[in-house]
């Protein structure tokens, strides 16, 4: 008897093991009901901003690429290259291309390298590190029609920079009217974005296993070799990122010089924001569509390049 009371405990134990837990599918149901209603939730607080971007950002592009193969806006003739070919052949175009390309290759690598440096310096024990900080972080903090002020006060026909040239028997410049244009706006450009990017540098740099760079100096490693072969790795990422930012915003240098000298700037100050700027007034949307499409073919191709080589950097820290 006491044998066939096991063997139906046994067999009860079993069919309890092998028969579905009601508990445990309750709450699968229970779970599912919560995540669709988190969904719900959270469409309903998305949609403003996925609309927003829509309305705003999505629609307006598809129209800018309507709008560049067309004739004109009343008759929606489909007229091929046609746009690209004259924007191409426009020397206005060509000017502001050409300027804004030389710009972009002086002040990019500049802003990088600098920032870079002082990142380096700063990540020493050096004294007054934190009011150097400060100092390099200010002009984000400034106006931007104080910093057109204070340039104009440098670098006027009669202001600091050329009383400063005088003392070395320099003539004077008219900076604003002449190919020395240019220096002014790098100058400015730099002034502007050092800092920032200095403190992106600093804090990619703290981020660095101090592990392996007390081994490299265990090692006997300098400075130097320990910079490129061991933290330049680490930096790749930031430089990428630092390198992209500061092209797309030297892009947008068009505000400081608008401000310094119109519209219609020296040859060496006129930039693609001033001819884009100069279209729009005139109401050529068909120019206008296509330089916009130009640019973002330009900027893509030069972003895609970037962030090929911060992959391929990636991957050889993986490794």
């Amino acid at each position: 008897m006491n044998i066939e009371k096991r063997k139906k405990q046994k067999s009860v134990a079993k069919s309890d093991d092998t028969a579905p837990k009601k508990g445990t599918i309750k709450e699968k149901h229970k779970r599912s009901r919560q995540e669709k209603a988190e969904i719900r939730h959270t469409s309903v607080f998305m949609f403003p901003s996925l609309a927003g971007v829509l309305l705003f950002f999505v629609v307006p592009f598809f129209i800018v690429i309507v709008y560049a193969f067309v004739d004109n806006t009343t008759n929606m003739e489909f007229v091929g290259f046609e746009n690209f070919s004259s924007l191409l052949n426009n020397s206005a175009f060509q000017m502001a291309l050409r300027n804004t390309g030389i710009f972009s290759l002086i002040s990019v690598p500049l802003v990088v390298i600098l920032p870079l440096m002082l990142a380096l310096i700063l990540d020493t024990n050096i004294p007054l590190k934190s009011t150097f900080r400060t100092i390099f972080l200010s002009p984000m903090v400034v106006p931007a029609a104080s910093v057109i002020l204070i340039w104009q006060v440098l670098f006027n026909y009669n202001g600091v920079a050329n009383d400063f040239l005088a003392l070395f028997g320099v003539d004077k410049i008219e900076w604003f009217k002449s190919d020395y244009g240019i220096i002014v706006v790098v100058l400015l450009f730099l002034w502007k974005n050092i800092g920032y990017n200095m403190i992106m540098f600093m804090a990619a740099l703290s981020a660095i296993p101090k592990e392996i760079v007390e081994v490299s100096m265990l090692d006997g490693c300098g400075s130097f070799r320990r910079f490129f072969s061991i933290k330049l790795r680490y930096l790749v990422s930031t430089i990428s990122f630092v390198t992209i930012m500061s092209l797309i915003n030297s892009f947008k240098v068009f505000r400081e010089v608008y401000l310094l000298t119109g519209d219609y700037p020296y040859e060496s100050m006129y930039t693609l924001q001033h001819f884009m700027n100069n279209t729009f007034g005139r109401f050529d949307y068909q120019k206008l569509s296509s330089a916009a499409l130009v640019l973002s073919l330009v900027m893509i191709l030069i972003i895609s390049v970037l962030l090929w080589i911060d992959n391929r950097a990636g991957k050889e820290i993986e490794e």
